[in-house]
This record gives C-alpha cells, sequence and structure tokens, in this order.
C-alpha cells in the first residue's frame, strides 16, 4: 500500500470512529415509548371538565400579568396551561396519518382558543388599568426569534414527552418558553379596547407559535418512526393519507410564507439600524445629529424616518442616502424620510444646553430626595416615640399601679440669655390619692435609666 493510500486510510477510519461517537451520545430512538407517548399526547388533548376551569383561571391569571407587568406571574400561568396538548396532538396526527386525533386536536384547539379570548376579553373589560404595558406590547410584534423559540421548543417537547422516563422539569421549560398563553392575552385585550392591530399582531404571534410547535412534533414523530396508523379498508387508508397531505399543505405554505415575511422584517431592522449608525458615524455629517430614528415595515411598503438637528440636509445629500439605502444596503422598497430643522444649529451649544436642563433637573431632584428623607426621619422620630410611650405606659402601669395618668415627651429648653438650647425629656405623671413621694422617686430613678437620659423634668 502507497503511503498516499495508507494516509487516507487512517483519515477514513478517523472519521468513521468520530461519526460512531457523535451517534452514540446523540441516539434518540432507543429509549423511545412510542405507546406511552401517543397515550399521552392523545390524553391532553382532551378538553372538558376540569381542564376548561383551569384553562379559563390560568388566562386570567396571565391577563393580570400582562396588566401589571408581573413576569413572574405570567410564568406561573404558563406552567398550568394545559394548552400544549392539542398543538402537540396535531403534529402527532398528520406525523402517523391518525384522522380521528387531527380531528379531535382541531376541535379542542379552537374551543381553547375561543375560551381563551371570552376570559382575557372579559378581564380587561373590567380591568380599572386599561394602559398598554411592555409585557403586552411585546406580544403584539411577532420577530424571527419567536419562531426559533416556537420550534426548537417544539422539538425538545416532543422529545421529552417521547422517553420512557418523562422528564417534568423539561416540558415544564417548554410551556415556559413557546409563550403560548401571553399572545392569547394579548389578543383579548384588543378586542377588550378596540384596538384590531393588537388583536391581529398577537394572534399572529400565537400561530406562529403554534404551527412551529406542531411542526417540530411532526419533523420528531417522523424522526422517531413512530407507527402510521392503518386502516382496514385500503381506499380510506389511502383517502385519509391524502386528505392529511392536503391539509398539511395548506397549512404549510401559508405559515411558511408568513415566517419568510418575519425574517424579512428582522432582516429589514438590522440594515436599517445599520444604514442609522453609518449616518451617524459619517464624517460629512458631523455637523448633524439624529434625536430620533424609526423604522416601519410592511408587506408593500418600509420606510426609515430620521428627525435630524444641525445643518439642515441638501436636496442632492437626500437623494443620494436615499440611494445608498436602497442600494447598498438592500432595502428597494424602503423610502427615507427626513425630519430636519429648517436652520442650522450649533450641536456643541445645543448640547449644553440639554446638559444645562438636565443638571437644573438633577438638582431640583436631589433636593426633593433631601426633603422626603428628612421627613420620613421626623415621621420615623414621631412614630418611634409614640411606640415608645405605648411600652413605658404598660411597664409603669405593671409597676407601679398607683400612677393613674403618663405622658412623655421631648422639649428644648431655651437659655434667654444666652440662647442656647438643649433637649430635655418632660415626663407628666398623676397619681391615685396618697402620698406617693417615695415611689415617685424610685420611678423617676428607673425612667433615666430605661430612656438613658440624665435632664428629666416632671410636672404634676
Amino acid at each position: 500500500m502507497s503511503p498516499e493510500s495508507s494516509k487516507k486510510s487512517r483519515i477514513s477510519r478517523f472519521f468513521r470512529k468520530a461519526w460512531l461517537t457523535v451517534k452514540k451520545y446523540t441516539q434518540i430512538r432507543e429509549d423511545t415509548d412510542y405507546e406511552a407517548t401517543v397515550e399521552s399526547i392523545s390524553k391532553s388533548v382532551v378538553f372538558r371538565g376540569v381542564n376548561v376551569w383551569i384553562l379559563f383561571f390560568a388566562i386570567i391569571i396571565a391577563s393580570v400579568g400582562l396588566n401589571v407587568n408581573a413576569t413572574a406571574v405570567i410564568i406561573g400561568a404558563m406552567l398550568i396551561s394545559p394548552l400544549m396538548g392539542p398543538i402537540n396532538g396535531l403534529g402527532l396526527a398528520v406525523g402517523t396519518f391518525d384522522d380521528e386525533l387531527l380531528k379531535q386536536s382541531l376541535k379542542n384547539l379552537a374551543i381553547m382558543v375561543g375560551i381563551s379570548l371570552i376570559a382575557s376579553t372579559l378581564y380587561f373589560l373590567i380591568s380599572p388599568l386599561s394602559h398598554a404595558r411592555s409585557e403586552l406590547l411585546a406580544r403584539t410584534q411577532p420577530t424571527i426569534f419567536d419562531v426559533f423559540i416556537a420550534f426548537f421548543g417544539g422539538l425538545a417537547g416532543i422529545v421529552a414527552t417521547s422517553r420512557k422516563s418523562q422528564s417534568i422539569t423539561i416540558i415544564s421549560g417548554v410551556a415556559i418558553a413557546t409563550a403560548l398563553m401571553p399572545p392569547l392575552c394579548t389578543a383579548g385585550y384588543g378586542i377588550a379596547t378596540g384596538q384590531i392591530w393588537y388583536f391581529l399582531g398577537a394572534f399572529y404571534l400565537f400561530f406562529i407559535n403554534s404551527f412551529f410547535i406542531a411542526l417540530a412534533t411532526f419533523i420528531m414523530v417522523r424522526y422517531l418512526h413512530f407507527p402510521q396508523k392503518k386502516y382496514v379498508d385500503e381506499n380510506r387508508n389511502r383517502t385519509v393519507k391524502r386528505i392529511i397531505t392536503i391539509f398539511t399543505l395548506i397549512i404549510l405554505v401559508p405559515s411558511i410564507y408568513l415566517a419568510g415575511d418575519v425574517v424579512k422584517e428582522a432582516a429589514f431592522k438590522a440594515q436599517s439600524a445599520k444604514f442609522i449608525n453609518d449616518f451617524q458615524t459619517n464624517e460629512d455629517f458631523q455637523n448633524i445629529q439624529v434625536v430620533a430614528s424609526e423604522c416601519d415595515y410592511h408587506h408593500r411598503s418600509q420606510s426609515v424616518s430620521l428627525s435630524l438637528i444641525g445643518r439642515p440636509l441638501s436636496h442632492s445629500e437626500i437623494n443620494d442616502l436615499q440611494k445608498s439605502l436602497q442600494i447598498a444596503y438592500g432595502q428597494k422598497k424602503a423610502k427615507l424620510i427626513i425630519r430636519q430643522t429648517g436652520e442650522a444649529i450649533d450641536i456643541t451649544q445645543q448640547n449644553e444646553i440639554i446638559e444645562d436642563i438636565l443638571d437644573k433637573k438633577d438638582n431640583a431632584l436631589a433636593q426633593k430626595d433631601s426633603t422626603i428623607a428628612d421627613l420620613r426621619t421626623k415621621i420615623n422620630k414621631i412614630q418611634n416615640a409614640e411606640t415608645l410611650s405605648v411600652q413605658l405606659t404598660k411597664e409603669i402601669y405593671a409597676q407601679y399601679p398607683n400612677v393613674k395618668k403618663f405622658a412623655i415627651t421631648d422639649l428644648v429648653q431655651y437659655d434667654t440669655k444666652t440662647l442656647e438650647n438643649n433637649t430635655i425629656a418632660v415626663v407628666y405623671l398623676q397619681w391615685k390619692e396618697g402620698d406617693h413621694a417615695a415611689e415617685e422617686q424610685k420611678l423617676i430613678q428607673w425612667l433615666r435609666v430605661r430612656l438613658g437620659v440624665e435632664n428629666l423634668k416632671v410636672i404634676h
């Protein structure tokens, strides 16, 4: 064997060994429990009785969390939601050509969505908080990251479900990561407030999440070679497979188109951000400052808006920037919108004015904080004095039952000649009838030790 052939043989053996090692550590078919997986998913598809109330309550909890921006509450609601069942059922039904499971999954998913929309709409109709918080707004604009999360979360979910020893931790984590409930709650918010774009955006996000979870389940079911359902009648068997294939194509094609639109939007925003950054760092526009920017993406039209202060751009410069956006940055449909002041502004002076305003605002806030701190200190002193008076009264009553009334306070004592002042503790005592001089001396001595003061004035 020639040296060259020997070298090729060693390389071939190395890659074969490496492949066998990778295959050994990534093998997932051996531990697959087909019957238990089908049974588990089929049970989770069933939606009646307890599951209806659990979903209703979970939607209310998630709506409250979205309404008050409480992330922990939203996570808790996602953990108890049964929404994943019918979606996994869809993927399993398509992967195994089970038309009965497909019908049941579609019907129950539709019912779940209807209940979720009704519950969230009712909550937001009666909620006193009508302003859209960040947690709500985040569920109205799907991104490519939502597609990735739903798809890979769906893969993790079906792999965990198909194991002989199912991991509850992984399945719970998938329920949180794929976030099916918040978009439905936000869609209900859109209905309750009459904001159709909130509803459409949120429901679009829910559809994207649901479809890619089902798609991931379908892919993994086929990869793991789940047994396909066979019908006694061969004609029925062919008809079922044909119907499910057509249904899959009907769902798949629009979903891929919608997901592609999400990818295009993500690419547009990334390129637009690069364009804006390059504009700000361009030496030709050093005397121009971008005070606001906005990127709007729609399927048929896109725009990049810049609000500028400083030297006004000429028409030729604006045209060059427009061409650059469309050609150099690949945004052929994008329109550049420039909003600028009509006269030149000294940017340095403008910054100084802004900094001066901010400094004054900071000083005013610092003064307010100082005043608030002083007031809190005084309030704490008053509260501590009240607490101490109550405690002393109880202790005096226990030790000196002949004391009828008791009061204590701090007074500032002034010297009329030197105008110096010092704080002394003043105690008011009222005894029951009789001579209590000796008892009073003991009481005063005890109060000095108890309060840790030397100056103590007693008033009868």
